[in-house]
C-alpha cells in the first residue's frame, strides 16, 4: 500500500479542528485508511542516516497514512482532506468541471507520427490562474512522484510534464527523434546537453538513473517542444529547466505521455481535479486539443461522470446490514459518490465522479457502503453454513515426513519453485526437451527461466553457498515440482517430491539408501516385490554409471537414488561427492491428493426421502431416540439444550479432543435439529452429523452420557396429557447424572498435567582471563528455582586465553524463563560480565 506523509499540523489546520493522535487514527480506521506511523523528519533521518545528518531536519510532526493502492485520490493532502471532510459531512462533494478558455482557442498538442514507436499517446490540460504556496508547491510535486510509482509503473506507462505556461506558446509539437538531435538544458542544470549526453550523465543520478532503461535502447527518443522549438520535456527522463514551476506560476500546462491511453486519461484527471480547487474558478479545468496522426481531435481532460444502478438488497446481503435504501443512498454519498433512490422498488443510482477511477463494479460501491456504515457497526452473526475443516491429505502426509526426516537427522531446505533451464537439464547431464519443464514466456532474469521439475537442483546450490560449514552436510526438501500435463486444463500439474543429498568426503551412498528405508517404514510400505518396494539397478546420466537404483512400490517406479555423476558435481562447484534420493510421495496416499468437500446425507433426510446408503441390509434406526434423558438434562427440553450449549460453548467435542462415540450417543439423544437459539449446539450437531457413514469407528466413550429410559417415558398410557415439556426431571436421573459427572472429573484430575519444558545452552563470559571459572561454575549452579534443573557444563576458549562457562539446563517453561535466568546469574557482578542464550529448543 502506498504511504502517504503529512504534517500534522497543516492537515489538522485544513480539517479545521485538531485531534489527539488516537481520534485521528479511529478517524483514519473508520475511512478505510490506517495512521501507519507518527515521526518527523529529522526522526527519519536520524533512524536511516544516523543523529550527525539529522540535525538540520525539521521537528514537524508527520503522520504516516498508508492508502489503498487504487484510490489514486487519496495520494496528496488536497484529495485527503477532501475525502475526510465529505466523509464527515461537513462539505458536499465537489462537482469538476471542464470549461473552454477565456479568450482564443484552446491550447493544442500535436503528435506527430514518430512517436508511434516509443510513446504513441499523449494528453494535456491547463490550470489557470492558480496560487502556489510553499505547502502547495510540495504537494503537488509530491504527488506526481506517487502516480509515478504507483499507476504509472515508475513512469513506464505514463509519464507526467508540469510547465509554467507564460514562458512557453502553443502550439505544442510531441514527437520523437535520434538522440543526438536533442538539445537542451534540462531541469535544475546550468547548461545545454544532448539527450545522448543526458543518459550519461543519469547514470549516476540515484532518482532519475531508475528511468533511463525505458527509452535508452530505442533509436527515437519523445519528445515535446512548444511553437518556438523551446523543449518542454524529454519524458519519461526529464523536464526543460525553461518552463520549471515556481512558487510564482500562475497558469499550469500539464501533458502526460503514455503507452496505455486510459490510464493516461485517468492520471490527468488526478492531477487536475486534486489541484484545481486553487484555481481562480475552483475545480474547474481548462481544456486542451490533442492532435492524433491521423487528423482526430481529442478534448482534454475528460472529467467523465458515470451512472450505475445497484439495489439496496444487494448491499444488505452482502455486508450483512438491514438498512433502507435512503440510507445506503446517505452513506454511499459520504464516500464521495453522490447516490438518490430511484423510487423504482430497491434501486439506488449512483454517481462515479472522474477521481474514483478505482470503482469498477457494484462490489466496490457495496464496500464504500460498508465503510461508511462502519466495520465495526456490522452485527456479529453465526455463519449459517457449517464446514468441517480438513487438512488435504497430501500436506499431512508432508508434514508428518518432514519431522520425522528431521529427527533422522537431516536438515530441511526451501529452495524457489523457479530456477534456470541450466540447472535442471546442462548441469544435471539431460536435454531441456525431455524435462517436460513448463517455460516462463517472458522472464525477467537468466536464474527464474522455467518451473522446476526436479527438487535436486535447489539441494546442490544450497550445499554450494555452504561448502564452508562442517561435514557431512545431510539436506531434505519436500515441496511441488512442476510438469507438462496435457491431461488436466492449464496443461501442467504440480507433483509433490521428496529429495536428500549427503555431501561428504565419501559418498555414502548406504546412508542414503537407510534413509529411504527409513522413510519406507513411515509409509508402512515393507521391503519386497510386489505388494511393498524394491530397488532395481538403472542407468541415469544425473548419477554414476553403475551407482544408479531405481524405486519400485507396488510395482510402479517413484522415484531414484544413488551416487551423483562427477561431472554434476563439479557443474554445481562442488568438490567431494554426494549421493541423492528423490522420489515421488503422492502414491502413498492411496487415493487423490485433494480431500472431498461434500458431506454424507444426514439420517434423517436418508429416512426422508429413500436414500440408498451404503449397507441397506442395516436396519433404519429408529426416527425417535429411544432415551433423549442425558446427564446435561433430558434433550427434548429447552433446559437440557441450553445445558448442552453451555457446556460446547468452549468445546468441540463431548469428551477428549476428537468425536468419539460420546458425541453420537447425545446426538441420537437429540430428537431434531435444535434451533439457532443454541448457536453451539447446532454447530457441534452438523459436524457430529458429518461422521454419520464412520460413526462404527469412533472411539468409544469412557463414560455414560445418556441415561436408560424410565419406564413412564416408554409407556404411551402414562402419557401425561397436561404436563409441560419443561417438568424437571426425576431426582434418580438427577442423582445418576452427579454421580457420572463426579466420576468422569475425578478420572479426569488423576490425568498428569503436561508440562511444557525447554533445553537451554547458556554461554556465561567472566570479566578478563584472571576470573576464577570453578568459581563462576559455582555461582551459577546456586542459582536455584522451582522447574529448573542444571545440566552438563565446559570451558570454551574465547580469546586472549579468556575462556567462558558454556552450561545446559532444562526449564518448565510455565515457571522459569531466560530473563529470569539471565537476571540472577549476572547478580554474581564480581564473576560474571554477562549472559547469552547460545541455543534454545523445546522438549
Amino acid at each position: 500500500m502506498p504511504t502517504v506523509g503529512v504534517k500534522r499540523d497543516l492537515l489538522f489546520k485544513s480539517l479545521g479542528r485538531t485531534y489527539t493522535d488516537e481520534e485521528f487514527d479511529e478517524l483514519c480506521f473508520e475511512f478505510g485508511l490506517e495512521l501507519d506511523e507518527i515521526t518527523s523528519e529529522k526522526e527519519i533521518i536520524s533512524r536511516e542516516q544516523g543523529d550527525s545528518k539529522a540535525s538540520a531536519a525539521s521537528d514537524v510532526i508527520l503522520y504516516k497514512i498508508d492508502v489503498p493502492a487504487n484510490r489514486y485520490d487519496l495520494l496528496c493532502l488536497e484529495g485527503l482532506v477532501r475525502g475526510l471532510q465529505v466523509f464527515k459531512n461537513k462539505v458536499e462533494a465537489p462537482r469538476y468541471r471542464r470549461v473552454g478558455p477565456v479568450s482564443g482557442e484552446p491550447q493544442q498538442l500535436i503528435i506527430t507520427k514518430e512517436t508511434a514507436a516509443v510513446r504513441p499517446f499523449a494528453v494535456a490540460a491547463v490550470l489557470r490562474n492558480m496560487t502556489f504556496t510553499q505547502e502547495r508547491y510540495d504537494s503537488f510535486i509530491e504527488l506526481q512522484e506517487k502516480l509515478h510509482q504507483n499507476i504509472c509503473r515508475k513512469r513506464s506507462l505514463v509519464a507526467i510534464g508540469t510547465h509554467d505556461l507564460d514562458t512557453i506558446s502553443g502550439p505544442f509539437t510531441y514527437t520523437a527523434k535520434p538522440p543526438g538531435e536533442i538539445r537542451f538544458k534540462p531541469l535544475n542544470q546550468t547548461k545545454e546537453y544532448t539527450a545522448t549526453e543526458l543518459m550519461a550523465l543519469y547514470k549516476n543520478d540515484s532518482h532519475l538513473r531508475h528511468y533511463l532503461h525505458i527509452i535508452e535502447d530505442k533509436p527515437l527518443y519523445p519528445v515535446i517542444y512548444d511553437s518556438n522549438g523551446v523543449v518542454l520535456s524529454m519524458p519519461p527522463i526529464i523536464n526543460g529547466d525553461h518552463t520549471k514551476i515556481t512558487l510564482n506560476t500562475k497558469n499550469v500546462f500539464v501533458e502526460c505521455t503514455a503507452t496505455d491511453l486510459t490510464k493516461a486519461k485517468t492520471v490527468l484527471d488526478m492531477m487536475v481535479t486534486m489541484f484545481s480547487e486553487y484555481c481562480s474558478q475552483p475545480f474547474t479545468v481548462e481544456e486542451a486539443d490533442v492532435v492524433y496522426p491521423d487528423g482526430k481531435t481529442c478534448k482534454y481532460p475528460e472529467l467523465a461522470y458515470r451512472k450505475e444502478k445497484l439495489s439496496s438488497d444487494f448491499v444488505n446481503r452482502k455486508v450483512g446490514i438491514n438498512e433502507s435504501t435512503e440510507k445506503i443512498a446517505q452513506l454511499l454519498t459520504r464516500m464521495c459518490l453522490r447516490s438518490e433512490a430511484t423510487g423504482v422498488g430497491d434501486e439506488i443510482e449512483v454517481e462515479i465522479p472522474p477521481t474514483r477511477s478505482d470503482v469498477i463494479h457494484a462490489c466496490d460501491i457495496m464496500e464504500d457502503a460498508a465503510m461508511a456504515y462502519g466495520f465495526n457497526n456490522i452485527p456479529r452473526t453465526t455463519p449459517r453454513t457449517y464446514t468441517v475443516a480438513n487438512q488435504f491429505p497430501i500436506n499431512k502426509l508432508t508434514e508428518l515426513l518432514r519431522r520425522d526426516l528431521a529427527a533422522a537427522g537431516f536438515t530441511e531446505a526451501l529452495n524457489f519453485a523457479l530456477c534456470s533451464k541450466e540447472d535442471i537439464a546442462d548441469k544435471l547431464g539431460k536435454k531441456i526437451s525431455d524435462t517436460r519443464a513448463a517455460h516462463i514466456s517472458n522472464p525477467k532474469t537468466a536464474e527464474f527461466q522455467v518451473a522446476r521439475t526436479t527438487l535436486l537442483p535447489g539441494l546442490l546450490k544450497t550445499i554450494a553457498a555452504n561448502r564452508k560449514m562442517p561435514l557431512p552436510l545431510r539436506l531434505f526438501e519436500i515441496s511441488d515440482v512442476v510438469l507438462k500435463d496435457e491431461t488436466t486444463d492449464v496443461g501442467a500439474r504440480n507433483s509433490r517430491r521428496f529429495c536428500a543429498v549427503y555431501y561428504n568426503k565419501s559418498p555414502g551412498f548406504e546412508v542414503i539408501h537407510g534413509l529411504l528405508d527409513r522413510t519406507m517404514q513411515l509409509l508402512e510400505v515393507k521391503s519386497a516385490h510386489g505388494e511393498g518396494y524394491h530397488i532395481q539397478a538403472t542407468e541415469d546420466s544425473t548419477f554414476f554409471p553403475g551407482r544408479c537404483a531405481e524405486i519400485f512400490v507396488r510395482g510402479k517406479s517413484v522415484g531414484r537414488l544413488g551416487v551423483l555423476h562427477p561431472d554434476v558435481i563439479t557443474r554445481f562447484e562442488l568438490t567431494m561427492p554426494c549421493s541423492a534420493l528423490e522420489m515421488d510421495i503422492e502414491p502413498f496416499l492411496g487415493h487423490t491428493a485433494e480431500a472431498s468437500l461434500t458431506h454424507d446425507v444426514p439420517m434423517q433426510e436418508v429416512l426422508k426421502h429413500k436414500f440408498i446408503t451404503q449397507d441397506d441390509s442395516s436396519p433404519a434406526p429408529s426416527s425417535r431416540p429411544t432415551s433423549t434423558k442425558t446427564v446435561f438434562g433430558d434433550m427434548s427440553t429447552p433446559a437440557g439444550l441450553k445445558a448442552l450449549n453451555d457446556f460446547l460453548a468452549d468445546k468441540s467435542y463431548v469428551e477428549g479432543f476428537v468425536a468419539s462415540q460420546a458425541d453420537t450417543a447425545i446426538l441420537d439423544a437429540i430428537p431434531s435439529a435444535p434451533s439457532p437459539t443454541f448457536c453451539h449446539v447446532l454447530r457441534w450437531y452438523n459436524h457430529i452429523k458429518s461422521f454419520q457413514r464412520e460413526r462404527a469407528s469412533l472411539p468409544s466413550a469412557e463414560s455414560q452420557f445418556v441415561l436408560p429410559a424410565s419406564t413412564d417415558d416408554a409407556s404411551d398410557d402414562d402419557l401425561d396429557l397436561f404436563g409441560s415439556d419443561d417438568d424437571a426431571e426425576s431426582e434418580e436421573a438427577a442423582r445418576i447424572r452427579e454421580q457420572r459427572l463426579a466420576e468422569y472429573a475425578a478420572k479426569k484430575s488423576k490425568k498428569p498435567a503436561l508440562v511444557a519444558k525447554s533445553s537451554i545452552l547458556l554461554d556465561v563470559k567472566p570479566w578478563d582471563d584472571e576470573t576464577d571459572m570453578s568459581k563462576v561454575e559455582e555461582c551459577v549452579r546456586s542459582v536455584s528455582m522451582d522447574g529448573l534443573l542444571w545440566g552438563q557444563s565446559k570451558l570454551v576458549p574465547v580469546g586472549y586465553g579468556i575462556k567462558k562457562l558454556q552450561i545446559g539446563c532444562v526449564v518448565e517453561d510455565d515457571k522459569v524463563g531466560t530473563d529470569l535466568l539471565e537476571e540472577a546469574i549476572t547478580a554474581f557482578e564480581e564473576y560474571v560480565q554477562s549472559v547469552d542464550v547460545a541455543a534454545f529448543n523445546k522438549i
